[in-house]
């Protein structure tokens, strides 16, 4: 073989590989930028304090420890705070005509997510942490988790602009009540609060015009 077709032999080689590892770069980026979805264990549905012990120890704590909640914890305070209890799909919570209008986003430090109760399942909206574009107070951002609580009114057929938002305030409490009693049977820190960067978490979220935030809410350890 010949000088020359061994140097374009060599350069189609190397142009080859180049594609390949264009191509594997490719790859690479489109996996990370995939949604990552995140399979919670099953909730352990025994045991916990008896429920008069925790009325009684129930409180709001706004220090927190930024040691993030094992998966099981979370785990089980998603499914305490609205996950579904019964087979034909009726939840941990009341809600207004069954409509289940409450999405609950879940921000961690790796990302915000969305409760996909029928899976028992993070699924993953945005893959950075926003928990400070939640709001202004600190422990939005220095728990391990905020809870926010978005109702999806377009899941409340046959309600006027003022039902929606009374149903939906009322819905979401349940739920917040439902974290405070199992955060006081778990020993860990809960604050519920409304003043919130509705803007900016809309936007990071991606909410449709017809979701409104109605209100949020920070859990972890307590700070020592």
């Amino acid at each position: 073989m010949s000088p020359t077709a061994r140097l374009r032999l060599a350069r189609l080689r190397l142009a080859a590989l180049k594609a390949a590892l264009l191509a594997a770069l490719l790859a690479i980026a489109q996996a990370v930028a995939q949604p990552v979805d995140v399979v919670l264990p099953p909730p352990q549905t025994e045991g916990g304090k008896p429920l008069m012990q925790a009325l009684k120890e129930r409180r709001t704590t706004r220090s927190f420890d930024a040691r993030p909640l094992a998966p099981q914890v979370l785990s089980n305070l998603l499914w305490a705070a609205w996950g579904i209890n019964r087979t034909d799909g009726r939840r941990t919570a009341p809600s207004a005509r069954n409509w289940q209008e409450i999405d609950l986003y879940v921000a961690l430090a790796d990302g915000l997510y969305v409760y996909d109760a029928a899976a028992h399942a993070l699924k993953r909206v945005v893959g950075r942490d926003v928990r400070a574009q939640i709001g202004a107070q600190p422990h939005s951002r220095e728990a391990p988790l905020t809870l926010v609580f978005v109702a999806d009114e377009r899941r409340m057929g046959g309600a006027d602009e003022q039902s929606r938002r009374t149903y939906a305030a009322a819905d979401a409490a349940f739920i917040a009540q439902n974290v405070y009693l199992f955060c006081a049977s778990e020993g860990l820190a809960a604050v519920v609060f409304a003043m919130i960067d509705r803007a900016a978490f809309a936007q990071a979220a991606g909410l449709a015009p017809q979701q409104r935030i109605a209100l949020a809410q920070s859990v972890g350890h307590p700070s020592q």
